[in-house]
């Protein structure tokens, strides 16, 4: 694909402004479309509420929590720990986005349905928590109150174009990583739920994708240089929450999310979708951006390739324990 500067001249000339501006008209058609293929549901749908028990406090007949009492495989508690207090920042994600997309026009009407969807998420990811007694409900509350407690910042906080490009990765790095989740945890329920959150995360990424296929349109070299920084320094949302190195290294272990999975699913559909390294009549900056960009994903691939390999030799020496 071939794509030509416009007319207002150099990168210099694109601020955040103007870029908020020239892409308004997109904004607006897609979030008309995601309104038309989006679909309500109702959290409380999804949570099986009469398998649920009084906890210890106000109640007489309160049972404490035990381990056993849930049907959720180890894996599975742990990610599903990761998943929620990501969701549960919620309020400074919007923070984050409110201020650099605005809160008027087709910008606030998406920044808000965003908002309200996500919601969903923690609200009955929290409910099927308590109510299957899958986690320890004093620990979980203490995580989210020390996680929210210190904030979030953004990485991408500088840039607008920088922000739009990090959300079409991590909406769908969020989608795979509550996939798999669902996949791993031993529980229908549990599945199910998070299918129907999938489902959301994959179209916010959409929106995202298209909109910053159509940033490559008007200001292509800033951009591939936005787009290469992305990638090569991406972090989950979660990264600041207690304990998420060790949870991360186990959700990779337990093929969650490693880097085999960052690689093939979350990075390379966008890149491949929007032709990313395959656009011509680039700037030098943005060649050199796209040209660094391949070479990432290339060393990606191979660090990828080595840890399947140890992970493979892991589950090599696990299945022979058992049969000993």
């Amino acid at each position: 694909m071939t794509i030509t500067s416009p007319q207002l001249g150099s990168s210099d000339a694109w601020t955040d402004a103007r870029l908020l501006y020239a892409l308004e008209e997109v904004v607006e058609k897609e979030l008309n479309r995601h309104l038309k293929v989006a679909k309500d549901w109702m959290p409380h749908e999804y949570v099986p509420f009469s398998d649920g028990r009084n906890f210890p406090g106000i109640f007489d007949d309160g049972q404490a929590w035990e381990p056993e009492q849930s049907k959720v495989t180890d894996i599975g508690k742990i990610a599903l720990v990761v998943n929620l207090l990501t969701e549960d920042n919620l309020p400074s994600y919007h923070h984050e986005i409110a201020s650099l997309f605005g809160r008027d026009g087709a910008w606030g009407t998406w920044v808000h349905r965003w908002t309200a969807e996500e919601g969903r998420h923690g609200i009955v990811m929290r409910d099927y928590l308590l109510t299957s007694r899958a986690v320890d409900p004093d620990k979980l509350e203490a995580f989210r109150m020390q996680h929210m407690s210190e904030g979030f910042e953004s990485d991408n906080r500088h840039s607008m174009l920088h922000s739009v490009a990090y959300v079409a990765f991590q909406e769908l790095a969020t989608r795979v990583s509550h996939r798999n989740t669902g996949h791993q945890s031993g529980d229908p329920v549990c599945d199910r739920m998070l299918a129907r959150i999938a489902t959301d995360e994959n179209l916010h990424m959409v929106f995202y994708r298209n909109l910053l296929g159509a940033a490559f349109e008007i200001a292509p070299d800033l951009t591939m240089q936005s787009v290469r920084d992305v990638v090569v320094n991406f972090r989950m949302p979660g990264h600041g929450m207690p304990g998420f190195e060790r949870a991360a290294a186990q959700m990779a272990i337990g093929e969650i999310y490693n880097m085999r999975i960052h690689h093939d699913d979350v990075l390379q559909p966008v890149l491949r979708y929007l032709k990313v390294l395959e656009i011509d009549g680039l700037g030098p900056e943005g060649l050199k951006a796209q040209e660094e960009l391949g070479l990432y994903m290339n060393g990606l691939d191979s660090e990828a390739s080595k840890f399947d390999e140890k992970l493979a030799a892991r589950k090599a020496r696990m299945a022979a324990r058992a049969a000993s």
